[in-house]
Parts: structure tokens; C-alpha cells; sequence
């Protein structure tokens, strides 16, 4: 049996937040070229690490606090060669676990530390306006205007 490659074509696992409160998504806040976009918080799975710790570890470098994680939301795998980004990111794969969380009691939630090269802040923008913004993966924009499903939903290769 060959080992499990950890090279350029291994499979990322990435974690996500999808924290709703009042009718509005908290959102990584990002800036290219083009203006401002807007992803979940959260990010690549380490070695070693639980889904959960890595969900915890994200959002505080993220945005600024851990989670309080919830159920299994979506499962999306993004092939880069596949979207708009495959100029710059060609090579990625990674399988996206998207979770429903909240935050802590008593929480603010905030840039945090150590936020990735491109994040610009946080927004909390509302559900119903999501149309309106650069927010990846896009299916998102309708899939969280409307009431979350029941079970956990694999989306495929969406962007």
C-alpha cells in the first residue's frame, strides 16, 4: 500500500463557519483588483488536527473568536482548474465542510491576529442582500437566503 501523498495534487480538507444571527451571515471580508469579497470563516485542516480544532483555530485567527460548532451543513469540492481562479490557483483541490455554528456568549466577533494576506476585516451582511455581493462559493448567495436544510446538502464542484 503507498502512503497518502501530502504533495501538490494531495486533496485539502477545508472547514467552514456559517454563523447566522438576525437575519444577517458573518462573512471574511476580502480585497482584490475588483473591489471587495467575501468568504465563511474558516480554512485548511493541519496535520493532526480535528475538524473541530481546526474550525476553532481558523475563526480565531479569522475572526477574532472560536465557534460554538453545530451540525454539518454543505460539503462542496472545489477543483480549481475548474473556475475563475484557476490562473492563480490552478493546482487546489479541497473538499469544504461547512458547519452551522454560532458564537460564544459574550463574544465580539473582530479581525482577528493572524487573518489571511487578502482579508481586509469582517461584515455581517444580510441574508437577502447576498445577490449583490462577490461572495464564493456563489451557490451560497441562495442557499442561505432560504431556510437551512434539514440534513447536510454536498453541493458538488461549485463555485
Amino acid at each position: 500500500m503507498k502512503p497518502f501523498s501530502q504533495g501538490p495534487r494531495s486533496v485539502r480538507v477545508s472547514v467552514k463557519a456559517v454563523i447566522i444571527s438576525k437575519g444577517q451571515v458573518l462573512l471574511v471580508r476580502n480585497r482584490d483588483e475588483k473591489g471587495d469579497w467575501y468568504i465563511l470563516p474558516g480554512g485548511g485542516q493541519a496535520h493532526g488536527e480535528t475538524v473541530e480544532q481546526a474550525l476553532q483555530r481558523e475563526c480565531t485567527e479569522e475572526i477574532g473568536t472560536g465557534v460554538v460548532m453545530g451540525r454539518l451543513l454543505f460539503v462542496r469540492d472545489y477543483i480549481a482548474a475548474r473556475h475563475e481562479f484557476c490562473a492563480t490557483d490552478g493546482d487546489a483541490h479541497q473538499i469544504e465542510l461547512m458547519f452551522k455554528c454560532s458564537l460564544p456568549r459574550g463574544s465580539t466577533p473582530k479581525m482577528g491576529e493572524s487573518p489571511d494576506s487578502y482579508q481586509d476585516g469582517i461584515a455581517w451582511l444580510p441574508l437577502e442582500a447576498l445577490t449583490r455581493h462577490r461572495l464564493y462559493p456563489s451557490a451560497l448567495r441562495t442557499l442561505l437566503a432560504k431556510p437551512l436544510p434539514k440534513g447536510a446538502v454536498y453541493l458538488g464542484d461549485v463555485n
